[in-house]
């Protein structure tokens, strides 16, 4: 079964006219999981809100009470890209509050799999600034509660963008593998990949920025030459997926050419990361044209499933190889000299 938790009907947050990072985007990802063919295998979780006990596990009680003050008062700019309402913050507390949820139904045997369908986006997010759309960085909020309960979290992110935000804050931990693909130069302009993780956790972050025009088949040769590996040595006992589905050709805010075909190939291969079922959960990041979000996201939450639906093809040929080798050789036998973020 698949388990979804979106509540739609309780998005009360508005970035702003034009932006596009807007409600239609949820609809657009649940049309996804129709055109798939596969509502019969959805049981769907009731909304509940992160509490601030959950949130303070990665963000200080001083930041949240800032951005609840600040979206009380009537929101506005936090930064060029990054606007509040206020909405946001009950919203903003609905999007965490719905990972962790997913997670406790899935320990609970309710599902073979999760997938949220929330909103703000949240890897941008660090412990004590939202940016990059991001507000609270909701799978790090599930990360750090499944961490403080002894398992080793894998979080797998394959958004156009880097997360930032996650890299930062498990830096130096070893109980959580952050593993991010992304566009390189792109927005934010992290995740180099001699960035490997902190004293604490040297290896433990694995970065593998590709160039424009990237296509699925450089991606796919990332995660079974460079992610696999370590996969194998971490043994996660639970694995999250910062789901962005900006790579798409057809997104206005990137470069990548990947297709609804390849993000089923990606979902397929992290489903094969998980220990078992009930220990994957896929959160929605970025994805902001409609009909490549709803065909993406159909075609990866059939992957997981073990049912078929690629609307694309996968794409291949494109550039970005000299990239997994270069990313590859900082993942090879001895953990890599620590680079700090950014660097």
């Amino acid at each position: 079964m698949l388990l979804v938790a979106a509540s739609p009907e309780l998005d009360h947050h508005d970035a702003g006219v034009g932006h596009p990072e807007r409600r239609v985007r949820l609809s657009a990802a649940l049309d996804g999981i129709v055109a798939a063919g596969i509502s019969d295998a959805v049981v769907r979780l009731e909304p509940r809100r992160a509490t601030e006990e959950e949130l303070a596990r990665v963000h200080p009680v001083s930041y949240l009470e800032s951005l609840h003050t600040f979206c009380d008062a009537g929101g506005g700019a936090l930064d060029p890209d990054t606007s509040v309402t206020p909405g946001s913050w009950d919203t903003a507390l609905l999007a965490s509050g719905a990972v962790l949820a997913a997670v406790d139904a899935l320990e609970q045997g309710a599902g073979e799999v999760a997938f949220v369908c929330e909103r703000p986006p949240g890897h941008h997010a660090t412990a004590d600034e939202a940016m990059g759309f991001c507000l609270i960085n909701n799978v790090a909020v599930a990360a750090a509660s499944l961490a403080e309960r002894s398992e080793r979290v894998l979080v797998v992110d394959w958004d156009v963008h880097h997360g930032n935000g996650t890299q930062a804050i498990f830096w130096n931990d070893p109980r959580v593998l952050y593993v991010s693909t992304h566009q390189w130069p792109l927005y934010p302009g992290s995740g180099r990949a001699s960035e490997t993780g902190g004293p604490g956790a040297p290896g433990l972050t694995i970065n593998v920025p590709v160039p424009e025009g990237a296509t699925g088949d450089v991606l796919l040769k990332a995660l079974d030459e460079v992610v696999a590996p370590a996969v194998e040595r971490f043994e996660p006992t639970w694995v999250l997926v910062s789901a962005g589905f900006d790579g798409h050709r057809a997104d206005p805010l990137a470069g990548l050419e990947l297709t609804a075909g390849d993000f089923a190939d990606f979902a397929g291969r992290v489903k094969g990361f998980a220990p078992g079922p009930g220990r994957l959960a896929l959160v929605l990041e970025g994805g902001y044209d409609l009909d490549a979000l709803r065909l993406s996201v159909g075609a990866s939450l059939s992957a997981v499933l073990g049912n078929r639906f690629r609307p694309e093809p996968a794409s291949s040929g494109g550039p970005g190889t000299e990239a997994v080798a270069a990313a590859r050789q900082f993942h090879q036998g001895d953990p890599a000299p620590d680079a700090a973020p950014g660097s």
